[in-house]
């Protein structure tokens, strides 16, 4: 058992938790310590907008909708719920005979106490602490044991038993998460104690089981549910909760990392990337570095051989073989959840070593997935990012979708402001190039960074409020430029720096101070691992997508259809069968007026991937002409 110490100087690394929300700290080294969400606002541009269109969605769905599978498990209704006003049932992974049922509700529970941390919004904090308060009368009514779950208790003890259930572990971690980001974002006690209910019934359930049941029960898909016990251990001290979280160490899939074995096989990415999150948990509380060696070359060894020019992995949610990566570019890649947790992954290890490089990953996944997963008209999301040339990009409804990747989109676009900024004692590490507005309290410093990146190549930083003391500023060099240009109050400076890498000042900062950075960019290809003559024309950090049209795309394309049963796994696009994926790259010019437009001599055009909706697209090109195999700029 390790015993982690209160320190006043350290920081939860993630999920962001503020000092006082925390019993325990980590007591591994940090190079680095992330913001509170509640100290940074992004403002407005094209994050900004996706963060309004993820509020509207979040906003709009009742309490009441997201807590009737509850209820009805434990045979409890409020008020007149019942005949006439029950309420309409939400669909897809939320139906009343689905396995998953409630995982939705513990996304939201994070999603509400995200976007009131990120934006300040009252409405937030008054949904989560409603569904909150809704939660703890079920808990109550199912019993003294703390069990709390919107399908009955049964469906664990087929797990238990090694009988066929869709992943229930994986749903119950969903909802202690979001409670315990509800006590550490929405400031919520009552979350708390439902949590730790909660947890000391998972703790209970699990502690006597012979060896022989755990390794069987491990088998089915759990999440992350050690990772969030290692989280409510954090916030409680409460050894229970570690001895809970250590139970779920997987040893058939973990042992082998630890030996050194990253062969992935056909893994299932989404199942296997959870594991590794809580032993970097394990690693922050109880120092346990072998669990900091097996996250840090997983880390390594999925961005040299799994990653696509998006930051995505996998195909149809699995890992598959490196050496066959252009068999493997489909229209099924890129689960969005994988995404997820892999940035959630890198800010972990950025805090362990503030190396530049998981920075430039943040930095593509960000762009390339995330932001491109989200439809600019309707503010749906999508479960995969096709990279299957004349595939499209096929998003959830509204009520009846409610998928693993609805859920942590949910998360992940209320979330941007992590990952801006980072600190030392004396340092700020500006890592994103995003609109957004930092206050650092401990220091006295507002510092507002202003830019069109990436529509432009500049960002403006501006002293508002100045530090007593002198202070460092790093700007992070990414591997994609070869020589940023800068400037002090107007005054060009020079900087000693290489790709992947910082620019750092250091000087004793005056209201009113600025710091303009210009990131020249250019279009660069990177080719398919086992391929050269398959690649991704980016520019910059952006992957741009050649428009391919609209042909084909017959109703409810490009929505799925509720009719169909997970449709987006057995999607068929109805690729045009002469659609052209030859390019030269050298004669791809920007268009100009345009943004980040480009154009082909034959009138093709190429945008970002994140502008890429609602239109059929191509990633990965035939290249006309060998291509120098150019390397993972992550």
């Amino acid at each position: 058992m390790c015993a982690a110490a209160l320190s006043a100087a350290a920081q939860s690394v993630y999920p962001g938790a503020t000092e006082q929300a925390l019993q325990l700290h980590t007591t591994a080294p940090l190079r680095a310590r992330s913001f509170a969400l509640e100290d940074v606002r992004v403002l407005p541009g094209r994050v900004h907008d996706n963060i309004a269109r993820d509020s509207a969605w979040i906003a709009s769905i009742p309490v009441r909708r997201l807590l009737h599978n509850f209820r009805t498990n434990a045979g409890v209704f409020a008020g007149r719920e019942g005949g006439y006003d029950t309420p309409i049932r939400l669909g897809g992974w939320e139906s009343p005979d689905c396995d998953l049922r409630g995982h939705t509700t513990g996304h939201l529970l994070s999603a509400y106490g995200l976007m009131y941390a990120a934006t300040g919004d009252e409405l937030f904090r008054l949904k989560g602490d409603s569904l909150v308060a809704g939660l703890a009368e079920v808990q109550q009514a199912l019993g003294p044991d703390g069990y709390l779950s919107a399908f009955p208790e049964e469906l664990i003890n087929r797990n238990i038993r090694g009988k066929s259930v869709w992943a229930p572990w994986y749903t119950l971690h969903k909802i202690l998460a979001g409670l315990l980001d509800q006590y550490v974002y929405g400031h919520n006690e009552q979350a708390l104690e439902v949590a730790r209910r909660m947890g000391s019934w998972a703790a209970k359930k699990v502690d006597s089981l012979p060896e022989e049941t755990r390794r069987l029960m491990l088998r089915n898909e759990f999440g992350g549910i050690n990772e969030s016990l290692y989280n409510l251990y954090a916030a409680t001290a409460d050894s229970t909760y570690l001895r809970g979280a250590r139970f779920f160490y997987h040893n058939d899939v973990l042992d082998p990392l630890a030996r050194g074995d990253f062969d992935m096989g056909t893994k299932h990415c989404n199942t296997f990337l959870p594991k590794l999150l809580a032993e970097a948990r394990n690693y922050e509380l109880c120092g346990d570095t072998g669990s900091r060696d097996m996250v840090r070359q997983f880390w390594s060894e999925m961005l040299g051989k799994h990653a696509f020019a998006t930051g995505s992995l996998s195909q149809k949610e699995h890992f598959f073989n490196p050496d066959e990566m252009s068999r493997n570019i489909n229209g099924y890649t890129g689960e969005t959840c994988c995404t997820y947790n892999m940035l959630k992954l890198g800010r972990h290890i950025f805090c362990w070593d503030a190396d530049a490089s998981v920075a430039d990953y943040h930095e593509r996944a960000l762009f390339n997935h995330i932001l491109a997963q989200q439809d600019t008209a309707s503010g749906m999301v999508c479960y995969f990012l096709p990279l299957l040339s004349g595939a499209y990009k096929v998003y959830s409804t509204p009520e009846k979708s409610f998928w693993c990747c609805v859920g942590s989109g949910f998360e992940s676009h209320a979330k941007y402001g992590e990952g801006i900024y980072y600190h030392t004692d004396d340092e700020l590490l500006v890592n994103l190039f995003i609109p957004s507005r930092l206050t650092w309290r401990e220091k006295g410093l507002r510092l507002t960074q202003t830019t069109r990146f990436p529509d432009e190549e500049t960002v403006c930083l501006t002293v508002d409020e100045a530090p007593a003391e002198a202070l460092a500023l790093s700007l992070r060099h990414p591997a994609w430029c070869a020589r940023p240009e800068l400037r002090i109050n107007g005054k060009r400076v020079a900087a000693k720096t290489s790709p992947s890498g910082y620019i750092t000042l250091r000087r004793r900062w005056r209201k009113g101070d600025t710091v303009d950075v210009r990131y020249p960019m250019s279009l660069h290809v990177e080719t398919a691992r086992d391929d050269a003559s398959r690649g991704a024309l980016l520019y910059g950090p952006v992957v741009l997508a050649g428009d391919m049209g609209t042909e084909g795309m017959a109703a409810p394309a490009p929505f799925s259809d509720p009719t169909v049963r997970n449709d987006y796994y057995t999607y068929d696009y109805h690729v045009p069968a002469d659609l052209n994926t030859a390019l030269d790259p050298s004669a791809v010019c920007r268009v100009p007026g345009e943004g980040l437009h480009f154009a082909t001599p034959d009138g093709r055009t190429l945008m970002p991937l994140y502008d890429a909706h609602h239109r059929r697209y191509t990633v990965y090109w035939n290249l006309m002409e060998s291509q120098e195999r150019s390397k993972n700029n992550y």
